[in-house]
C-alpha cells in the first residue's frame, strides 16, 4: 500500500473524509490483501469522497463483563456497550480490535458500529451468577460508552438502571457531555459511594479538536460536564489523554486548571500510546492536518518508547521512558501539588451489592 505521505499534499486533503478522525481504511493486519487508490485516467481521484455514513449491527455477545488480569490499570472488569466508536479520535488504542471482526481499523473503526441490545438483561444474569464477587465494574475503557449513537439507543443508561437496581459500584470514563443526561441515576448512586467519573479532555483547542477527535463534545462542553456532575455530587475528575509529545503537552497544566476551576478534585494523565495499525494513521492524520510537526512529534514519540513508536511492556506503556517522559511526569505532579488534585480519592463501596434473584430462588420474607 501506498504510505499517505507519499501522496501530493493536495490529493490527501481529497482522501480525508468531513466528520471523521482517519484519514484512510487501510486493511486490518489479518487481511490477506490491501487496497490503493489509483488515477484510471477519469478524474475519479480528482473527486472529493462522499460522506461516510455510520452503520449500526447488533452484537450478539453472550456475555457483557470483560475480564483482565492486567497489573498497570486498577479495575479486573468492565463493560463495553459498543464496538467500535463514532467519535473517531485518531489515536484511540481501541481502533486494532475492528481487525478481528475483518475489518479496517480506520474509518471502519468510526462508521461500522456494534451495539448490545440485550446489555442489560445479560449483564443482570452475570451479577445473578453465586460465582459472581463484587468489585467495581468500569465503564468506557475501550470504546465510549457516550458516543452519538447512545442519545438514541440507551443502551449505557439501561446498563447503569441494572447496576443501580442491585447497588454495584461503577466508574466512568468518557469524553462525551452526554454522561449528564443520567446524573438521575448516577446522582443516587453516588451518594452511596457508588459512582465516579472521570473525563478525558485532550486539548483546549476547539479547531485541533474537531480533527483530531471530530465527534467529540467540545472541550469547553466537557468542562461544563465536569462542573454539572460535581454540583449534583458526583464526583467527577479529569483525564489529560492522551498527551502527545508535541502537540498537545504543552496544554498539560491549562487543562488541569480550567478542570480543577470546574470543580474536579481528583486527575491522571496517559501518554500518547501507538500500538499496532494506529502508528500508520497516526502517521496519516500528522502529514495531513499537523505536516509542520509531524516530524518532531515522531521523533518525541520514539524519544520516550525506546526509539520505537509504541513500547508494550506493563508499567511503561502508559507514561514511557526517558528524560521526556519524566519531565511530562513532573509536570503533572506540581501541577496536581499546586491545584490541590488528588490529595483524596474517592473510594467505591463493594458492600451494598445485592444479588439480583435467579429464576426458581426463594424470595425472602423480610
Amino acid at each position: 500500500m501506498t504510505d499517505f505521505e507519499d501522496y501530493p499534499a493536495n490529493d490527501r486533503a481529497r482522501l480525508v473524509r468531513k466528520g471523521r478522525g482517519a484519514t484512510s481504511n487501510r486493511v486490518g493486519r489479518y487481511e490477506r490483501h490491501a487496497k490503493e487508490a489509483i488515477d484510471d485516467g477519469w478524474g475519479s481521484l480528482d473527486e472529493d469522497l462522499p460522506p461516510l455514513q455510520t452503520e449500526l449491527r447488533p452484537d450478539t455477545s453472550r456475555s457483557v463483563i470483560a475480564w483482565n488480569e492486567s497489573p498497570d490499570i486498577p479495575f479486573d472488569r468492565s463493560i463495553n456497550p459498543y464496538r467500535g466508536c463514532e467519535h473517531g479520535c485518531v489515536y484511540c488504542y481501541a481502533r486494532p480490535t475492528h481487525a478481528f471482526l475483518g475489518l479496517s481499523p480506520g474509518q471502519d473503526f468510526e462508521s461500522k458500529l456494534f451495539f448490545k441490545p440485550d446489555a442489560a438483561r445479560i449483564l443482570e444474569a452475570e451479577l445473578a451468577k453465586p460465582s459472581y464477587r463484587c468489585k467495581f465494574i468500569a465503564l468506557g475503557t475501550n470504546t465510549d460508552p457516550y458516543q452519538p449513537t447512545e442519545k438514541r439507543l440507551e443502551i449505557t443508561r439501561s446498563i447503569l438502571q441494572v447496576l443501580a437496581a442491585h447497588d454495584h459500584p461503577l466508574s466512568i470514563t468518557t469524553k462525551s457531555a452526554l454522561v449528564t443526561r443520567d446524573i438521575d441515576i448516577l446522582a443516587p448512586m453516588a451518594a452511596k459511594g457508588l459512582a465516579t467519573v472521570s473525563i478525558s479532555v485532550t486539548t483546549l483547542d476547539g479547531t485541533l479538536a474537531r480533527t483530531l477527535e471530530p465527534r467529540t463534545s467540545t472541550p469547553s462542553k466537557r468542562l461544563d460536564a465536569i462542573r454539572a456532575l460535581n454540583d449534583a455530587g458526583v464526583p467527577c475528575g479529569v483525564m489529560v489523554a492522551p498527551c502527545i509529545p508535541g502537540l498537545t503537552d504543552a496544554e498539560m497544566e491549562t487543562i488541569l486548571d480550567a478542570a480543577s476551576a470546574a470543580g474536579a478534585r481528583e486527575a491522571a494523565y496517559i501518554a500518547l500510546r501507538l500500538p499496532l495499525e494506529i502508528k500508520e494513521l497516526f502517521e496519516e492524520w500528522l502529514h495531513s492536518h499537523a505536516p509542520g510537526r509531524a516530524k518532531h512529534v515522531l521523533n518525541l514519540m520514539r524519544e520516550m518508547r525506546g526509539d520505537a513508536l509504541y513500547q508494550s511492556e506493563f508499567g511503561t506503556r502508559m507514561k514511557g521512558t526517558g528524560p521526556y517522559a519524566a519531565l511530562m511526569e513532573r509536570r503533572f505532579e506540581l501541577a496536581c501539588t499546586r491545584l490541590g488534585l488528588n490529595r483524596a480519592r474517592a473510594t467505591l463501596d463493594t458492600t451494598r451489592f445485592h444479588r439480583p434473584p435467579r429464576t426458581g430462588d426463594q424470595l425472602s420474607l423480610f
